[in-house]
């Protein structure tokens, strides 16, 4: 028996072009780090690359299955039910990257980021 599991790693990393790709409110995705400056998907083509932010590096593993929690606003908890079948249908039910710290550090708002 196979089992889906959605929030494997302890990070989850988006990019502002995807959350702009995306059209709705970023919390649904309660990514823990937002990456600017990205234009579109380009997101989609980072699994197995690192992020340099500072002296940390973060390690990109996969983009993240999309689980019912994204159907619930944060906010008023009201459920929408478009938005996983939204995610499913455009995003073959993934948004943003699941990921891991390789090596730990301080980051602060603003801060440049490299795409290793």
């Amino acid at each position: 028996m196979s089992f889906n599991r959605f929030d494997i790693l302890p990070l989850l990393v988006a990019t502002d072009g995807a959350i702009e790709a995306f059209g709705r409110d970023s919390w649904r995705l309660r990514p823990n780090l937002i990456i600017g400056g990205v234009p579109g998907l380009a997101e989609r083509q980072w699994p197995g690359r690192k992020l340099r932010i500072g002296t940390a590096i973060i390690h990109l593993d996969s983009l993240r299955g999309r689980c019912v929690m994204t159907t619930y606003d944060p906010d008023t908890l009201r459920q929408d039910l478009s938005v996983l079948k939204d995610i499913v249908h455009r995003f073959n039910g993934e948004r943003a990257l699941n990921a891991a710290v390789e090596i730990g550090g301080s980051l602060q708002v603003g801060q440049e980021v490299e795409l290793l």
